[in-house]
């Protein structure tokens, strides 16, 4: 089994290396369109509506790179991977990028050979149980089901911790979150297990929402944020750039209701910088003056994408906390376009 998780991690570390001797920067370019690997579909963050059209938190950054890139928010081809195939997906190239829930870890990052580009989500992993299981914490579970996505770092995390507090459980594996979900309602498993903020998505799904309740425990960091593959540094500073473009844009108030008129120039040279009337940031990058611009315009800043996608105000009900600005307590913070 170690040898063929070895011989595993090499394939994609191998295919990672051959596709990241191209430019993607220039294939996205010549293309017309981004590449841009997905969730099967997570509400809030991912997930296609009755048309086809995909909507969420991360599909939003995906947008505002195909803007950045191309000007145009809407070139871009959703791809849906799962825990399994969205790192195969990234390393043979068949993606440009991938924006999915995905967990900066060691082993992804110098291992599997991917440059995670920032992080877009800090999150935790946590329990969801029916109400009527009478649990009130997950070191209640012992003996439990649980329904868990393999090939995920919430696999791992999971064993982690019932082994630390010795209690068992039984796995269910499962491969995306809609058999999750399927198979939790069904009562194949007792408990659902993955990011605090997938567990919030899923939750408000349910016909019945309140029947079901998310324990205390957070058990795990799980900074999740977009990735790119190692060796393409050009293509992965546009992409990390595009998300602090997001992140800055917020700290510096600008927003999609603003923007057109902060474009036209302000007395703050920051501002400036970001929008593209002073300097030439976006010809370091390989992109024209306005890319920032045209990557805000396409969802708005940061906090416009969180509270219209997953924010207090949307059925998923996720509050900031963490993943606010550092500027109010959360650990958001942009380095200067400078």
């Amino acid at each position: 089994m170690k040898k063929s998780v070895f011989l595993g991690a090499l394939t994609v570390a191998g295919l990672a290396a051959g596709a990241a001797a191209a430019g993607t920067l220039d294939d996205v370019k010549a293309r017309g369109k981004l590449n841009c690997g997905v969730t099967t579909g997570l509400v809030g963050f991912a997930a296609p509506d009755a048309n086809g059209n995909w909507d969420g938190f991360d599909v939003g950054v995906c947008r505002a790179v195909a803007a950045a890139v191309l000007g145009d928010p809407a070139a871009v081809e959703f791809v849906p991977t799962t825990g399994k195939t969205r790192f195969t997906a990234l390393a043979s190239g068949e993606i440009d990028m991938l924006a999915r829930n995905t967990t900066w870890t060691f082993s992804r990052d110098v291992d599997l050979k991917f440059e995670f580009t920032g992080i877009n989500y800090y999150d935790g992993q946590g329990f969801m149980v029916p109400k009527e299981l009478g649990v009130s914490s997950a070191k209640e579970l012992d003996g439990a089901t649980v329904c868990i996505q393999t090939g995920t770092t919430t696999e791992l995390n999971l064993a982690d911790f019932f082994r630390s507090n010795n209690i068992s459980y039984e796995p269910v594996p499962i491969e995306t979150n809609a058999e999750a979900q399927q198979q939790y309602l069904a009562g194949a498993c007792d408990v659902y297990t993955t990011d605090a903020s997938g567990l919030a998505a899923t939750r408000a799904t349910f016909e019945a929402p309140a029947d079901h309740v998310v324990l205390p425990e957070i058990i795990s960091k799980e900074p999740l944020g977009p990735l790119v593959r190692h060796g393409d540094h050009e293509w992965g500073d546009v992409v990390r750039w595009t998300l602090n473009a997001l992140i800055a844009a917020e700290e510096l108030g600008v927003t999609s209701a603003n923007i057109a008129e902060l474009g036209a120039g302000t007395n703050n040279p920051e501002i400036n910088r970001l929008l593209g009337t002073e300097g030439t940031l976006g010809e370091m990058l390989g992109l024209d003056a306005g890319w920032a611009k045209a990557a805000l315009m396409a969802g708005g800043n940061y906090g416009e994408l969180f509270e219209g996608n997953i924010g207090s105000s949307t059925p998923i009900g996720l509050s900031r906390g963490l993943n606010a600005q550092w500027t109010d307590g959360g650990l958001l913070y942009a380095p200067p376009f400078r």
